[in-house]
């Protein structure tokens, strides 16, 4: 996990960009706001069946992907009495983070692994066939739902779970 500054301006400057290496859990308000409403409880902690979610520098939770994935089985919603994590309504997935592939995947030194195509329950992560021979894997972001099962089975660590921009 990116160690990140908890300045006051650099937490303004990660909130008006949009760039984080973190995820809150699930169902988290906006950056801004969740911030400011969680108390730092740490009920979602100790309801993760995942075991997930952990506290970044200022005790506030965040997803930790290399410890596993997230099953979104709405545990720490329920558990949340702060208003932190909130279910919208009609809206099927409770984020709208993706998983990215950053440079230095094994393809890229023509070394064979597939292994988040393979743990990639959706089927979001896929290698195109090709007659070059070993291909970087292609993401479709339309069926990724951003659970992070990938993140922990890459030997690179080279992909990353993050909003769009």
């Amino acid at each position: 996990m990116a160690a990140f500054s908890t300045s006051k301006r650099a937490l303004f400057k990660r909130i008006t960009t949009g760039s984080y290496e973190f995820l809150r859990p699930p169902w988290a308000l906006d950056e801004y706001n969740f911030v400011d409403i969680c108390r730092n409880c740490k009920a979602c902690l100790e309801a993760c069946p995942e075991s997930i979610i952990q506290l970044d520098s200022r005790n506030q939770p965040i997803i930790n992907f290399q410890k596993g994935e997230c099953t979104f089985c709405s545990d720490c919603l329920t558990v949340c009495e702060s208003g932190a994590l909130v279910k919208v309504p009609n809206k099927a997935l409770p984020w709208d983070a993706k998983v990215d592939l950053k440079k230095g995947c094994l393809a890229e030194q023509n070394i064979l692994c597939r292994s988040c195509g393979e743990i990639c329950e959706h089927r979001a992560i896929h290698f195109p066939i090709s007659a070059k021979g070993i291909v970087n894997p292609e993401i479709n972001r339309e069926k990724c739902n951003g659970c992070g099962a990938c993140i922990a089975k890459c030997p690179t660590q080279v992909l990353i779970v993050r909003y769009p921009n």
